[in-house]
């Protein structure tokens, strides 16, 4: 926007500047066609004098404008050219981080899809441990039950080894009084 002010004030001024020119080639002629057909009119002639220092002048400030607005625009050429390349940059960065959020979505979606699977291990894994606590518990009281039975039977295995002994004491006992008595019967009968 302001590039195409800063065009029209020099098409403006470009305008003056060649109206100025035309109105000083013009002065230049008068005073010419004055100088050569009326001398005698000076007041004319002071007059076109006068008209031609403004138009001078009147040039002189269009050219500085002139200049002025050139380097005017040479300067929102200048503006304008880095502005394209930020914004140029901005699209890079802009086309990196979509790039980016493109990455980050799969990856998202990836580890949404893993946690699934590691959801469905995880429940797996825990009726796998449930199953095992039971067989456990279960093992554990069989356990329990069976060192009851070794201890009964230990007890029972006391009371039969007692029991033997005992017999085994009756035994020697009657052996004893019968190996007596056939000493006797034999001492009796010699």
């Amino acid at each position: 926007e302001n590039n195409e002010k800063q065009e029209e004030r020099l098409c403006k001024s470009t305008l003056e500047l060649a109206g100025a020119c035309m109105r000083a080639d013009g002065a230049v002629k008068k005073r010419t066609e004055l100088e050569n057909g009326v001398s005698s009119n000076e007041e004319s002639i002071d007059a076109l004098d006068k008209q031609l220092v403004e138009s001078k002048f009147t040039l002189a400030a269009s050219e500085a404008k002139f200049d002025d607005i050139s380097r005017k625009l040479a300067t929102l050429e200048a503006d304008a050219a880095r502005g394209n390349e930020r914004a140029e940059i901005a699209e890079k960065k802009i086309l990196d981080i979509e790039e980016e959020l493109r990455v980050v979505g799969q990856n998202m979606q990836t580890l949404e899809v893993g946690e699934e699977k590691t959801m469905k291990r995880e429940e797996k894994l825990q009726v796998e441990i449930m199953d095992l606590r039971n067989k456990l518990k279960a093992s554990d009281y069989m356990g329990e039950q069976a060192e009851m039975n070794i201890q009964r039977l230990n007890v029972r295995i006391d009371q039969t080894e007692e029991d033997l002994l005992s017999e085994k004491m009756k035994i020697k006992k009657i052996s004893d009084e019968l190996n007596q008595t056939f000493e006797d019967m034999l001492n009796m009968s010699v």
